[in-house]
């Protein structure tokens, strides 16, 4: 069990990830001394509370992962194996172009926060569920593997970041991505 926060590490601890969350929306590296010049606090508050930037980085992600993690779960509960498999990679796919958090989080090969591991795994598993009732189902093609999905759901938010425009374009653009190649992962035509 966690030992609550005292009120003012909890307001110092709040202040390190909203400084946190806005350089990341911003596209600026995570360094921890800039954080805390940002915060307007003392280096060592923000080492104590984030020992690396990475544990920063990951702690901002967490709130867009446990939403994933929510929404794979929910989509386990779809009878309909296409459009559960359709609208949790629609769901990672968003996530990962409105947050600037998750793809880096999501991609990296190892983690510095347990509950960063915990979440991944939940992903990783409810997306290689989805797929193999997909495939169980024959509506995709069986040389697709769930090793593959972390690389294309990347592929994609990469490739709509760099085509650009407007958040909202970013979106429009990394879901039709997405459609182009769900319907060459389909073995039966997408529903009407």
């Amino acid at each position: 069990m966690t030992t609550p926060l005292r009120k003012d590490a909890a307001r110092n601890w709040d202040r390190i990830v909203a400084v946190a969350r806005a350089l990341v929306d911003q596209g600026a590296p995570l360094q921890l001394n800039d954080v805390a010049r940002r915060a307007d606090l003392g280096v060592g508050t923000v080492y104590r509370h984030f020992a690396t930037p990475e544990a920063l980085l990951e702690t901002v992600a967490t709130p867009g992962l446990e939403a994933l993690a929510a929404h794979g779960e929910q989509a386990l509960g779809d009878t309909d194996a296409w459009r559960a498999l359709e609208g949790f990679l629609l769901r990672v796919v968003e996530a990962q172009v409105t947050d600037a958090s998750v793809a880096p989080v999501a991609a990296a090969a190892t983690d510095t926060l347990p509950r960063t591991t915990e979440l991944k795994a939940s992903l990783w598993s409810a997306g290689s569920a989805l797929l193999d009732r997909a495939l169980t189902a024959g509506v995709i093609r069986p040389d697709v593997a769930s090793v593959d999905l972390v690389p294309l759901m990347c592929g994609i938010a990469h490739a709509a970041a760099v085509r650009g425009g407007t958040p909202a374009d970013r979106v429009e653009t990394a879901r039709r991505y997405l459609a182009t190649l769900l319907a060459g992962m389909q073995t039966t035509p997408p529903h009407s």
